[in-house]
């Protein structure tokens, strides 16, 4: 299983179209641990309007742990097969820790400032 990250500086970013970057982890589901970590750069300009949803779903990623983020970024990223966990804090490790031990679930909270409405 692979989760993706919006990063910055080894944290999440709570502004998932406007990160630094992504963060990748491939997970053990049996022993959940992390197995590999991988950088994908952010596309610059709105990340609902990019292509970094098909960008991440072609690399294997089924979960985002993000900050907060709009409910178009939302959309597009279920779309392609990924599910969203909001509310996400902190350091990247601790935060995929958190989440392999069950301690995160979505916050159901959406960043209004930048949410986006799609014609």
């Amino acid at each position: 299983m692979k989760i993706a990250l919006p990063s910055r500086q080894n944290s999440i970013d709570d502004h998932f179209g406007h990160c630094e970057y992504f963060t990748v982890l491939t997970i053990d589901q049996i022993d959940k641990s992390i197995l590999a970590e991988e950088i994908i750069p952010s596309p610059s300009g709105c990340g609902c309007k990019s292509n970094i949803a098909s960008q991440l779903a072609a690399n294997g990623v089924t979960l985002l742990l993000a900050g907060n983020m709009g409910d178009g970024a939302v959309r597009v990223l279920e779309a392609n097969g990924i599910e969203v966990i909001r509310g996400c804090h902190g350091d990247i490790n601790m935060v995929a820790n958190k989440w392999l031990q069950g301690e995160i679930t979505d916050s159901g909270e959406i960043c209004h400032e930048h949410d986006h409405h799609h014609q």
